[in-house]
């Protein structure tokens, strides 16, 4: 009997010792890992990361820690944990291989969030499609279109293609080719192209704009305009200045062709 009890005395001594030495791990494992996850994300926050990007692999930082930290105390506690890993792998592996798609758009949208290509408000072509960027998420960029419709575009389908960002510069140019006719004075012509150009207050001085003539075509003669605008002002002074030019055109005599097609009839006895 007292052998028994001397036995049980060991056993309780020593797993005893061991769970309490594996809880004093886990508890100061796990204040570790919170004090290195604060410390990387005040460093991600320093450098201007995005905060939901933050958020996100702050979290994944913490878990992946404190799976550590998990890892080393059920081994305090004398438990073999190499198939426990196996089997974690295993299972992350087939995960992986499920959800592809996903970790391709969650690596894509991280590249996004890092070296930010575009940011909120831009407007930008990517994906196939264009639109004012209202949302760069993890996995999924929300692009406003002309129409006031949202689309969802994968960040691998932006990662995976060229980016056209129109609101990254604060100027643009607008290229505008108009035709007259072989007949019109260019001469007059231009002038009335420059009057166009200087009446306007939102063309900028600075880039100075280019008219100039660019190819004498089939049926016309085609000049290139090419004035320099506020990037907000593009599409403004865009229509503005189709309208303005037609209309100017028509009060000085000056024409613009447009194709036309002569239909002789021949008459047979």
């Amino acid at each position: 009997m007292e052998n028994i009890i001397n036995t049980i005395i060991g056993y309780v001594t020593e797993y005893g010792l061991r769970v309490v030495i594996a809880i004093v791990i886990f508890l100061v494992g796990r204040f570790i890992a919170k004090k290195v996850t604060n410390v990387l994300r005040k460093l991600m926050e320093k450098a201007n990361w995005d905060p939901t990007l933050v958020k996100f692999l702050g979290n994944m930082i913490y878990i992946l820690l404190l799976f550590v930290v998990l890892i080393i105390t059920l081994q305090t506690l004398g438990i073999d944990t190499t198939s426990f890993i196996a089997i974690l792998g295993a299972a992350t592996l087939a995960i992986g291989f499920a959800l592809k798609d996903n970790l391709s758009n969650f690596a894509a949208g991280v590249m996004l969030l890092i070296f930010r290509p575009f940011e909120v408000g831009h407007f930008i072509e990517a994906g196939g499609t264009s639109g004012v960027v209202e949302e760069i998420g993890v996995f999924n960029t929300k692009l406003r279109t002309g129409d006031n419709k949202l689309i969802y575009v994968p960040n691998s389908s932006i990662v995976g293609g060229n980016i056209v960002n129109y609101s990254a510069k604060d100027t643009r140019r607008i290229d505008l080719t108009i035709g007259v006719s072989y007949e019109d004075d260019l001469k007059k012509v231009k002038e009335e192209l420059w009057k166009i150009l200087n009446e306007d207050e939102r063309i900028l001085k600075d880039p100075a704009p280019t008219v100039a003539v660019a190819e004498l075509a089939d049926s016309s003669v085609n000049l290139v305009v090419r004035p320099w605008v506020k990037s907000s002002d593009y599409w403004p002074v865009y229509f503005d200045l189709l309208e303005t030019i037609k209309t100017r055109f028509d009060e000085v005599g000056i024409s613009i062709p447009y194709p036309q097609l002569d239909v002789h009839l021949k008459k047979e006895n």
